[in-house]
């Protein structure tokens, strides 16, 4: 069975497009982990802390031009446009989010703006500062477009911001049926490691300046999950989606077990255009 057709695109536009607005009320506007420092902050702070974090490691400054891949709702875009003064884009593959993301923009009057593209074929007419993906490229059947459209879009010194999932490098076959395979077929997911990253992003003159581990300070995230879909109205949206949707509430327990055992990897990186 091969995994690419967890990662088609057909079945993850669909699938947020139905779930979208279920996601925003149960999860919050930052469809991502969060970050724990102390470890008794609320989720939306350790969330905006995740955010705030890549930023600093990014050395993001000040009124740069951001293009935010697969945006989701938006709410990176937005907490840069206002707290960064960035010129912000976000894209994403799903209508959905679209119109939602830009009803947030417009509400919290900030300069951000979203549209529907593919991230394997990014096309503007104007280079970009940094290119900012959370949580996204692991969706993409092909990765390697997404980083030469992404080199090929980047400003001379610019710079790639992501964060992501990813398995453990040298994974035995066993190992990766018990723990990485559930999750890709529920999160509809191809998972690569972070290596895999580093040659990609080598081959189109992005450098890696930093890389770090966030397992520790974003595994919490599994456990507000796991109480989150005890909720009925999750189980009742389940009913009405079917199988696909059953099989993403139980990768839900394979990504904690999969996070504690360290087979799945949360990973920065950050790259600049040489």
């Amino acid at each position: 069975m091969s995994n690419a057709r967890y990662s088609d695109k057909e079945k993850i536009r669909d699938h947020y497009d139905r779930v979208s607005p279920y996601y925003r009320n149960l999860w919050g506007e930052h469809l991502h982990h969060g970050y724990w420092i102390r470890g008794n902050e609320t989720k939306e702070k350790a969330q905006h802390q995740l955010i705030e974090h890549l930023a600093q490691v990014a050395g993001i400054k000040p009124g740069r031009r951001i293009l935010d891949v697969g945006c989701g709702f938006g709410a990176s875009s937005i907490f840069l446009a206002r707290n960064y003064r960035a010129q912000a884009t976000g894209i994403t593959i799903s209508p959905i989010q679209v119109e939602m993301a830009n009803e947030a923009a417009a509400r919290e009057n900030v300069n951000a703006k979203f549209l529907l593209m593919d991230a394997e074929a990014m096309k503007f007419n104007h280079s970009f500062d940094v290119v900012w993906s959370v949580e996204s490229i692991a969706h993409y059947p092909n990765k390697e477009k997404f980083f030469a459209s992404a080199g090929a879009l980047l400003a001379a010194g610019g710079t790639l911001a992501i964060l992501d999932w990813f398995k453990k490098e040298n994974l035995n076959p066993s190992d990766s049926r018990k723990f990485i395979q559930p999750i890709e077929k529920g999160m509809l997911v191809e998972l690569q490691t972070m290596g895999d990253y580093k040659t990609w992003m080598h081959s189109n003159r992005l450098q890696i300046t930093a890389s770090e581990v966030l397992n520790k300070n974003c595994a919490k995230t599994w456990d507000l999950c796991l109480n989150i879909i005890k909720k009925k109205s999750f189980w009742e949206l389940a009913a009405k989606n079917g199988s696909e949707f059953v099989d993403y509430l139980k990768a839900f327990r394979a990504m904690r077990v999969c996070f504690a055992s360290g087979n799945l990897v949360y990973g920065l990186m950050v790259a600049q255009k040489f």
